[in-house]
């Protein structure tokens, strides 16, 4: 790929972040009862107030990472917004469990009331990331002490004693390895630890080398395939549980690798994140047909369980972008960077929305907007501004290397 066709990529990318941005900053805010709309609907209207911790903490995080990293976005707007999200977080997500322990809520009413707590760590996980990020801005020493008293929470939940959580152990239940709580804990040792100094980092070093053996055992059918689900000992699970295949997934915990694997200089992690997280995924996940990427597949060929298996979502696409230009900033290998390309000119073809700003989210298979809102229960100022941000980081770099 030419330097000429990189520059116009960023360019493009560049251009989407500010507008992205700046949908968020007009049509999210509550400036009555603080955090976050997410509810969005094509055209900026709210058509649901309730608020989502996962995405209120996304919200903060996202706000503050780009306030903190990138000059452009160092503004008093963006920063303010981020402190009113973790006033309204740090006031009503945490919710008292029958265990006497501190939960987050799943979902809150417009003016922060409880409504739903699920019995996993995710609201738990996000809660954490907005707080130490925010309190990297504020220099708030209680707000970064609050993130690390909850990451032992988590640990203990996840290594120790799953009770907190509420999930009785049921006769017929297999305990499982589910790929998304070693990514997320991952994800966490690395905001947590980044910039805290060698201190820090060893105290999270032996959990962060646990998350990567655990994310590890996840290759099955030797070497061959990336399994959503295994059992607690490595192995494949029967059932449709144990075949499904989430293809971006795989391709987000492919890049959590690569930059474990920068952090800690280890050469047989990074080969293994781009042969089996982040080129496999994308060989058996792309839409040879209507291109993209599939939702969720079957390693043996059945038809999926899942409703909506054969849509294309707007945040598989996000991880690939960031997991091919990442792992051709490593290697140089120029079938990634090609793969990147391939990948980017059907995500900027297909979700963004030229007339109102931002991207859909939820395309059918053939690539035709099936649901039309901009930020629901799941899709909020997260994933598209994380992947164009890190993804401007890394043509920056490229292209400041280029000669």
């Amino acid at each position: 790929m030419s330097v000429v066709k990189l520059e116009q990529c960023r360019e493009r990318i560049c251009a989407e972040l500010d507008s992205v941005v700046d949908f968020w900053l007009k049509y999210s805010h509550d400036t009555v009862h603080g955090g976050f709309f997410t509810c969005i609907g094509r055209d900026g209207k709210v058509y649901d107030e309730l608020k989502y911790v996962w995405l209120q903490g996304r919200q903060v995080w996202m706000y503050c990472r780009l306030y903190r990293t990138m000059d452009r976005f160092h503004k008093p707007e963006i920063l303010e917004a981020a402190k009113a999200g973790g006033t309204f977080l740090r006031r009503f997500a945490r919710v008292s469990s029958s265990s006497g322990q501190w939960k987050c809520a799943f979902c809150l009413t417009r003016d922060g009331k409880a409504v739903k707590v699920q019995r996993t760590i995710f609201s738990e996980c996000f809660y954490i990331m907005a707080m130490d990020e925010l309190s990297r801005v504020t220099d708030d020493k209680d707000m970064q002490l609050e993130a690390e008293q909850m990451m032992e929470q988590l640990i203990h939940w996840v290594r120790v004693d799953p009770s907190g959580l509420g999930r009785p152990q049921l006769p017929g239940d297999i305990p499982t390895n589910s790929m998304a709580v070693p990514m997320m804990l991952l994800c966490l040792v690395q905001q947590l630890t980044e910039g805290r100094g060698q201190e820090v980092a060893q105290k999270y070093s032996e959990l962060g080398s646990w998350c990567v053996q655990q994310i590890l055992q996840h290759i099955q059918r030797g070497g061959t395939a990336i399994l959503e689900n295994v059992s607690v000992d490595g192995a494949e699970l029967l059932g449709c549980q144990g075949r499904l295949q989430n293809p971006g997934h795989a391709l987000e915990a492919g890049w959590f690798l690569l930059r474990y694997s920068a952090d800690w200089g280890d050469e047989e992690i990074r080969r293994t994140a781009i042969e089996k997280f982040v080129e496999l995924p994308y060989q058996c996940g792309w839409d040879k047909q209507h291109s993209g990427l599939f939702y969720f597949l079957d390693v043996d060929g059945h038809c999926p369980t899942q409703l909506e298996w054969s849509m294309k979502l707007w945040w598989p696409h996000c991880e690939a972008l960031i997991a091919f230009l990442m792992a051709y900033r490593y290697t140089k290998k120029p079938d990634l960077l090609e793969t990147f390309l391939q990948v980017y000119e059907y995500t900027f073809s297909h979700f963004p929305d030229s007339k109102n700003s931002e991207w859909f989210g939820y395309l059918a298979q053939d690539g035709k907007v099936a649901l039309d809102f901009k930020g629901g229960p799941f899709k909020g100022f997260f994933h598209v501004p994380r992947c164009l941000y890190m993804c401007e980081l890394l043509l920056n770099d490229l292209l400041a290397k280029k000669d």
